[in-house]
């Protein structure tokens, strides 16, 4: 089974002496992050353009196995229309992104909570979207949170073009549950405070459930703890991890 499992980032201050241990240096969250989990999202690519320095500085942080998912760009996902973003697109793959090499994971292309469905710009982006670079497989995924998504033709736009429908476990937006893509893309943003794993037994106990069962119909899965009490992701994504045998 190819179960993945972090969460968003590594610079985050709560974290440090509550997840790092105190005293840690900035320069090591990231490997820490390699040793205790087995990916992470990169959210810092949703807002700029990053060096092809940074991805290799990043890849060679990490252990063997460990996976970076990334945040697509704004400038393709935040427009009027999607089917016009294919320059930006065209931006975002060739920015260095090929140095992660296999520990590259998908790429979430996540939309404005306002952008409705209409299926021939859905149809003209995912077109977009290329299957590698420089020799590198891509796999995407997108993410909407628009409710007028739940549509039939939505997942079997995304199915024949073998993008995954981000699973969303949000209080904010709308669930979708279709998962007819090769992998699985899980983003559970409903951890608590008051739980020092986040989630109670129960839930983590019904993720894992779902995890191993995805896994075992063939699909690699990614599950990424982000928002919420994001304090809490670390231990979440920890105690998931012991949950599905490592991944």
């Amino acid at each position: 089974m190819s179960i993945r499992v972090g969460i968003g980032g590594w610079s985050y201050e709560p974290w440090r002496g509550l997840f790092y241990p105190e005293g840690l240096a900035q320069a090591r969250e990231l490997a820490y992050v390699g040793e205790h989990l087995t990916a992470t999202e990169i959210n810092a690519t949703f807002y700029g353009r990053q060096k092809p320095a940074s991805f290799a500085k990043w890849r060679d942080a990490v252990p063997a196995g460990f996976v970076f998912a990334l945040k697509g760009s704004r400038y393709c996902t935040v427009r009027k229309n999607l089917a016009e973003a294919g320059e930006s697109v065209g931006n975002f793959v060739a920015q260095g992104l090929v140095e992660l090499g296999d520990k590259l994971g998908p790429i979430n292309w996540q939309l404005a909570a306002t952008k409705r469905f209409d299926a021939d710009e859905i149809a003209a982006f995912l077109a977009l979207l290329p299957p590698e670079h420089e020799g590198l497989a891509l796999r995407h995924a997108i993410e909407p949170r628009h409710e007028s998504f739940e549509d039939p033709a939505f997942f079997a736009l995304c199915r024949k073009a073998g993008v995954a429908v981000v699973l969303a476990d949000s209080p904010d937006y709308p669930v979708f549950e279709d998962q007819g893509a090769p992998f699985v893309y899980a983003r559970l943003q409903n951890a608590r405070a008051d739980l020092e794993q986040g989630y109670p037994d129960a839930e983590l106990d019904h993720w894992a459930a779902r995890a191993k069962a995805w896994a075992r119909d063939g699909r690699e899965v990614f599950a990424f703890f982000i928002n919420g009490a994001k304090e809490r992701a670390p231990a979440a994504a920890m105690a998931l991890i012991e949950r599905v045998g490592g991944g």
